[in-house]
């Protein structure tokens, strides 16, 4: 059955469109010739047309049947080439193959119905189990994602949408088997690992100052440097501490006897011989080993400077220094203080070899460097293992922060498994329930359609059809098999003559109608004669006169009694008509007019070239075509001013004329002063324009002000003639009089 029709881009409708929504067993559509119901039928049975390629038909359950379309293609295809295909019915069957036969087909229905239940459960269960998944999916993604994508989104690299972030929440939550870590260790490791991939650090070099501070406390620097004191001159030498003043001038004695400090002819051998006594070897090598001792430290201790100043440059420019970077500035700067301070007194040792130093000791603030290097060290060491083993790092932090996010979640995650599963579990027997049922549906179906292709036959649609024919007093002609092609049939006269080129308009119409219903019931193909289809009839009563269209409504009407009842194939009635009293007719069973939740209304409007559907659900909106003129006025932001035009004038005629027996100075007179009766007339000119003639065939559509002006006029002639309860209760107002004359026309 069909449920929805969405029509737009085709023919006159846009491409907003029109949509039939909810169409039941039965369904009626009320439209004025050219507004769109032809194309709704040529819908229905050539839907893979690129002409309705924006269009859709909406099956129940997903179900497609066959689609039985009556309209003028109907006709043209089957009464415009002088063959008329035959029917196939259960025509030679004995009564025990028909019961048979029938008997299977009530169990076919009673499967069908089973498994349309079990689908429908199916279907129930399949949407629970959809709802919980979309719930459960935006839930951890507020709860989980949107919570920790700052810290954590790269771990989620690949799910980083709902349904791809969910599936892998139950993934790792079935096989994650890393250790549950702190959040602030997951958080801390992040920092290293996400992002940039880490590149490996170089180790800062120790600077080694064992030999600076074997300098510093070498004795000799302590110890005063003076010469041989069993010498002569050593006596005065020291008495007077010139010890290193005889020194440095004992480079100045030259082979002369001239003294470097008096500058007199006193130096004799004698006394060169007791100065180089006085500064023996001993002395000589005392000296020299200061002299390298001072060499030796301010070497080391520029080197190990200049290494250190380096590497202070180097960190303070490095954002990520593993180094404690103001710690060692000061270290530093305290070093460096005392190597200068000892480089001084080095100095002076130099000069003044007799003169006893003592070095400020560095090993501390040596000892301090090296240990900020060394823990600086150990830090870069950690990274580059990190950097190492960069990728089985960040797989396991990942899989460690899944392991966080499923256990702080763990509750919600196991109530939405153990929830889901039950459905899973539910929908999959259900499933199975629906193919086994299909497939049982399939093995009848296809015993029906063997039992039925032997017992078959096109004689009974020839009965059937010259029946009718003959019972509504067509009895000039009659249908009957054709001489020339197998299982077809001819229309032929009393005499013998063929038909079909001299039929009527009304005869091929009623005819074919007749040709259509009795395919409705059967099939021109032996094997399907028993499936079934859904009907679309579009005004089967055009061309026909008034006694026929009481005909055909029957006959319908009928059909109607089957589908409502679920006899027989036709499982669905589209019918679209402009005719009001065929409508009136057709849409009323047993003369009943309450509402009935198997049938749906709609009326079909064309305004300004574009049509719409206005769906009217249970309510019959056409009554008599008196209060479907009526119905037109209450509608009147669906029409065009011609049309109110034309409805205004019906209305004044039919009620105020006809029934009334009024005329026009009758309604003018009632109206007290000149300029209201100006009005009234401009309102008659007006709408005898409108509906009678359009002048120069140039269309001009009346403002909105002008037709709310004429509306209103409309409305005072019902109250000064002392109508208006009718003009309420026709328009709908309420407390509106209920004992006013309703006429049917």
């Amino acid at each position: 059955m069909i449920e929805n029709i969405l029509i737009k881009n085709t023919a006159s409708y846009n491409s907003t469109g029109t949509q039939l929504s909810d169409l039941k067993k039965i369904n009626f559509i009320y439209g004025a010739n050219g507004s769109g119901k032809t194309t709704i039928s040529n819908l229905s049975s050539e839907q893979a047309n690129v002409e309705f390629k924006n269009c859709s038909l909406q099956w129940k359950h997903g179900q497609i049947l066959n689609s039985l379309v009556y309209n003028k293609k109907f006709r043209e295809n089957n009464f415009g080439t002088g063959k008329i295909e035959g029917i196939f019915t259960l025509g030679e069957a004995s009564k025990e193959d028909v019961l048979l036969i029938e008997e299977k087909q009530k169990s076919l229905k009673i499967l069908k119905d089973d498994g349309l239940k079990k689908k429908e459960t199916l279907e129930k269960q399949e949407k629970t189990k959809s709802g919980e998944e979309v719930s459960f999916k935006e839930s951890v993604w507020k709860k989980i994602y949107k919570k920790h994508e700052g810290e954590f989104k790269e771990a989620f690299q690949g799910s980083m949408q709902k349904e791809g972030f969910k599936n892998k929440l139950l993934s790792e939550f079935k096989n994650n088997t890393s250790s549950l870590e702190a959040i602030d260790d997951l958080k801390n490791k992040s920092k290293t690992i996400f992002g940039k991939a880490p590149e490996s650090i170089g180790l800062m070099n120790i600077v080694d100052f064992n030999q600076i501070i074997t300098i510093e406390e070498d004795d000799i620097l302590g110890s005063k440097i003076i010469g041989k004191s069993d010498v002569n001159i050593s006596h005065l030498i020291q008495k007077l501490n010139i010890n290193d003043w005889v020194n440095q001038g004992r480079s100045y004695i030259q082979e002369n006897i001239t003294c470097p400090f008096c500058q007199q002819p006193t130096i004799e051998e004698d006394f060169k011989h007791q100065l180089e006594s006085y500064f023996d070897e001993s002395f000589t090598t005392s000296i020299k080993k200061v002299t390298v001792l001072i060499d030796e430290y301010r070497r080391f201790t520029d080197n190990a400077i200049n290494e250190l100043t380096q590497i202070e440059t180097n960190q303070k420019a490095n954002n990520g220094t593993k180094l404690e970077i103001d710690k060692f500035s000061a270290y530093l700067k305290t070093l460096l203080s005392q190597v200068n301070t000892n480089k001084l007194l080095l100095v002076e040792k130099a000069k003044e070899p007799s003169r006893s130093v003592n070095l400020t000791s560095t090993q501390e603030q040596f000892e301090n460097i090296k240990d900020l290097l060394e823990s600086a060290n150990g830090e870069i060491k950690k990274h580059n293992d990190i950097v190492n083993n960069y990728k089985s790092e960040k797989s396991s932090l990942i899989q460690s922060i899944w392991k966080y996010v499923v256990e702080t979640n763990k509750e919600d995650i196991e109530e939405y498994i153990k929830k889901t599963a039950g459905l899973e579990k539910g929908i999959s027997t259900l499933k199975s329930d629906v193919i086994e049922k299909r497939n049982s549906y399939k093995s009848l179906n296809d015993e029906i359609k063997e039992l039925t292709k032997n017992v078959t036959s096109i004689q009974p649609t020839i009965d059937e059809i010259n029946k009718t024919l003959q019972y509504y007093g067509f009895d000039n002609f009659e249908i009957v098999p054709s001489v020339s092609s197998e299982n077809h049939y001819q229309i032929k006269r009393e005499d013998g003559e063929l038909a079909e080129s001299t039929l009527s308009e009304g005869e091929i119409t009623f005819i074919t109608f007749l040709y259509y219903l009795q395919l409705a019931k059967g099939s021109t193909d032996k094997e399907t004669i028993t499936d079934e289809r859904v009907l679309v009839v579009d005004d089967p009563i055009s061309s026909l006169d008034s006694n026929v269209l009481f005909v055909v409504s029957t006959l319908i009407k009928e059909i109607i009694k089957d589908i409502k009842n679920d006899v027989g194939n036709i499982k669905q009635l589209i019918l679209l008509t402009h005719n009001v009293y065929f409508h009136k007719e057709v849409s009323f069973i047993d003369g009943r007019t309450k509402e009935n939740n198997q049938t749906n209304y709609w009326i079909l409007r064309k305004n300004n070239k574009v049509s719409t559907a206005q769906p009217f659900l249970m309510k019959n909106p056409i009554q008599t075509s008196y209060e479907l003129m009526w119905n037109e006025l209450k509608n009147k932001e669906h029409n065009s001013s011609v049309t109110i035009q034309n409805t205004m004038r019906r209305i004044i005629e039919n009620y105020f004329k006809m029934l009334g027996g009024y005329k026009d100075d009758d309604l003018i007179s009632k109206f007290t002063s000149k300029e209201e009766q100006e009005i009234f007339r401009s309102l008659i000119s007006w709408i005898n324009d409108g509906s009678h003639s359009i002048s120069d065939d140039l269309f001009i559509e009346a403002q909105s002000d002008v037709v709310d002006k004429y509306l209103k006029v409309f409305k005072d002639i019902f109250t000064l003639t002392k109508h208006e309860g009718h003009y309420d209760m026709m328009m709908g107002v309420e407390n509106a009089a209920n004992n006013q004359i309703h006429p049917t026309v």
